[in-house]
């Protein structure tokens, strides 16, 4: 292991204060990159030190889990692994699905393709709002009670949900969208994982790709690319936002450091229970991004950089109106475009 990264707690579990996103290598992005090149990016990740590696049973249609369980069976002793259920694909199309008997059904698919006995961290991918959020948890708790599970966790809910659930079994982590262009979860879902000792798990931690020294160029978005969708990827939101990132990596040579380090650095800054999963399918971004946890950068430098790019600055939804509504959390709203606080 060539880095000691800083350790932070999910539920009993010790783990890298940067963790791993797996859905890259194979969802979401356009295409994604040949077995070999993931299965070397995850093997580089390990000697890196990361150990908290995130899938789910969506990524890929199951393809992802699949990648983890072939490439980092050897190193199970030493890594965390997270998966999702709730969220898979049906008739080939994405479907929500919290009923009790399908997450079962999704666990025992699950700990197939990863090859293992029990996943450490089982989230539920989005709450179904068919389904009594107590049911859904009801059912992962049985995967606890079993040992196929070592602890639970909901991805994109609001505070009242993270309740009601913590109330049924103890919820150790929270996943959900948070960066610096991303703060709707300051609302209230991060202080509550932080009164209920959760921990809070950020995924897309660098604006799925924004920022980086190297934001993406919408034009070139394939098909099979997410962020086609997105609102804050589309004109005129898209210009505005890359002006307001020209300041970012001035900041960073300032700080002597990258544009992705700064953004996790100020990440990291927000809370000892905050994890950022960054994910990226290039062996020199992988490690540029896991420097984030050992920078140093001067406190005034970060608050600089959440006054430029947060939820008052940035233009544009985060997901499509359709993709929204599936998701249960507290919004800033997003019509508020003015200058930053």
């Amino acid at each position: 292991m060539e880095n000691s990264l800083n350790l932070r707690r999910i539920g009993d579990a010790d783990v890298s204060a940067l963790g791993f996103g797996c859905m890259n290598l194979s969802h979401a992005y356009g295409l994604p990159p040949d077995a070999s090149r993931a299965a070397a990016i995850l093997r580089r990740a390990v000697e890196l030190g990361v150990t908290h590696f995130d899938t789910a049973a969506l990524y890929g249609f199951g393809a992802n889990e699949s990648l983890i369980g072939e490439v980092l069976g050897p190193f199970r002793s030493r890594i965390h692994i997270a998966s999702k259920c709730g969220m898979t694909a049906a008739d080939g199309k994405r479907a929500i699905d919290g009923r009790p008997e399908s997450l079962k059904r999704t666990l025992e698919d699950s700990l197939r393709r990863l090859r293992t006995d029990r996943i450490d961290l089982y989230y539920l991918h989005r709450w179904d709002k068919k389904v009594p959020i107590e049911d859904s948890v009801g059912a992962l708790a049985d995967m606890v009670a079993q040992g196929k599970v070592g602890a639970i966790g909901l991805s994109e809910v609001s505070a009242l949900t993270l309740r009601r659930a913590h109330a049924v079994h103890p919820i150790a982590a929270v996943q959900s969208e948070y960066s610096l262009w991303s703060r709707n979860v300051e609302v209230a879902v991060l202080g509550e994982t932080r009164r209920l000792g959760a921990a809070f798990v950020a995924f897309s931690p660098l604006a799925r790709g924004y920022l980086t020294d190297s934001p993406p160029v919408p034009a070139l978005f394939t098909g099979a690319d997410i962020r086609r969708g997105m609102p804050r990827f589309q004109e005129p939101n898209w210009s505005a936002n890359l002006r307001l990132r020209e300041r970012l990596p001035l900041l960073a040579a300032a700080a002597g450091t990258t544009s992705a380090r700064l953004s996790l650095a100020w990440l990291l800054r927000q809370g000892p229970h905050i994890i950022p999963i960054p994910g990226t399918s290039n062996i020199d971004h992988l490690q540029d991004n896991m420097g984030a946890a050992s920078v140093g950068v001067p406190a005034d430098v970060l608050d600089q950089l959440g006054r430029l790019i947060n939820s008052n600055s940035v233009r544009g939804a985060r997901y499509s109106a359709g993709i929204q509504a599936e998701i249960d959390t507290e919004e800033i709203p997003d019509s508020v475009t003015g200058p930053a606080p």
